[in-house]
C-alpha cells in the first residue's frame, strides 16, 4: 500500500503541479480559442492568470508566510542536545554522482545548519535520513551524498547516523524512529526548511517523536512586504509552487492519517 500511494503522490504532483498545469491550461485555451471555440477563454484566462497573479501580486509570499512562520526558533537553545536529525531534499544525488562532489540544491541549509549543530553540540549525532525520492530507486541515495559532504567537512564517520530507505517526509518520520528508538528524556532537534516544518513536525510527532524540537532553516520571505517583491519572477514561481505544495502535503498527510492535525502547531 505505501508504495502505491507514493507512486500515486508523484504521478498526480507530476500532472497538477500549479505552474505546469497553468502552462497546459494557456495552451488548451489558446488552441480552442483559435479553433474558435469560445469555452476555450477559460482555461486561457486561468493558465494566464495564474502567472500574471504570481508576477503581480505577491502570491508566494502570502502563501509561504503562514508555514515559515508556524514554528519558531527556540529563544533560548536547548543546553544539551541528544541528536540533530537533518530531513533529506537538500542535495542532487545524480550531479554528486556525476562530478564526484557533493552538489546541493536551493535547501542547501538544511545541510550547512546540520553541519553548525554538530560543531556546537559535540555529543550529539548528526542524523541524515533520505533514500531517493525519485520513482526509479536504483540511483545513489540522498544519505550517500550527506555522508560525502558530512565527511569533507570534517565530521567523524562515528558521529554519523545515516537513514537511506526512506523516499518521503512519511518515511522519514517512522524509519528514523525506527533506527534510533529515542526515549524519554532525550532533546532531538528537527532540521528542515522553514516552509516545510509544519508537516515534518506534524508526522514526527505521529511517528511517536514527542519531545523533538524544530530548528526551521531555508527561509525564503520575510514579515516585512519589502521582501516581497525582492525574487525575480521564476523564483516567485518556484516559491509559489512550493508552498502550494506543503499546503496540498498537509491536507492529504490529515486524511491519511499521517499526521494530527491539518496545521500542527508549537
Amino acid at each position: 500500500m505505501q508504495d502505491v500511494l507514493f507512486l500515486l503522490s508523484k504521478v498526480l504532483w507530476a500532472l497538477l503541479r500549479p505552474n505546469t498545469l497553468a502552462l497546459a491550461l494557456a495552451v488548451l485555451g489558446l488552441l480552442l480559442v483559435w479553433r474558435g471555440r469560445r469555452f476555450g477563454r477559460w482555461p486561457l484566462a486561468l493558465g494566464i492568470g495564474w502567472y500574471v497573479a504570481v508576477f503581480a501580486l505577491p502570491v508566494a509570499a502570502l502563501l509561504t508566510l503562514p508555514l515559515e512562520n508556524r514554528f519558531p526558533r527556540p529563544a533560548t537553545p536547548p543546553a544539551e542536545v541528544t541528536g540533530i536529525i537533518v530531513l533529506g531534499g537538500a542535495v542532487e544525488q545524480r550531479m554528486t554522482e556525476a562530478r564526484g562532489i557533493p552538489a546541493l540544491n536551493g535547501a542547501a541549509e538544511r545541510m550547512t545548519e546540520g553541519v553548525a549543530l554538530a560543531l556546537r553540540y559535540p555529543e550529539a549525532r548528526l542524523v541524515f535520513t533520505g533514500g531517493t525520492a525519485a520513482i526509479d530507486q536504483s540511483g545513489p541515495t540522498e544519505a550517500e551524498t550527506a555522508r560525502l559532504l558530512f565527511t569533507s567537512l570534517g565530521l567523524p564517520a562515528a558521529r554519523l547516523v545515516l537513514e537511506n530507505e526512506s523516499r518521503n517526509t512519511h518515511e522519514n518520520a517512522v524509519y528514523t524512529h525506527r533506527l534510533l528508538n529515542p526515549q524519554p528524556g532525550e532533546t532531538w532537534l528537527l532540521v528542515t526548511s522553514a516552509s516545510h516544518m509544519p508537516r515534518s513536525m506534524g508526522v514526527f510527532r505521529a511517528a511517536g517523536w514527542s519531545s523533538i524540537i524544530a530548528w526551521p532553516v531555508n527561509y525564503t520571505t520575510g514579515n516585512d512586504p519589502d521582501y516581497w517583491w525582492d525574487n525575480p519572477f521564476p523564483t516567485k514561481l518556484n516559491h509559489a509552487e512550493w508552498a502550494l505544495r506543503e499546503w496540498v502535503g498537509l491536507a492529504a498527510y490529515r486524511l491519511m492519517g499521517r499526521t494530527p492535525a491539518l496545521f500542527p502547531a508549537p
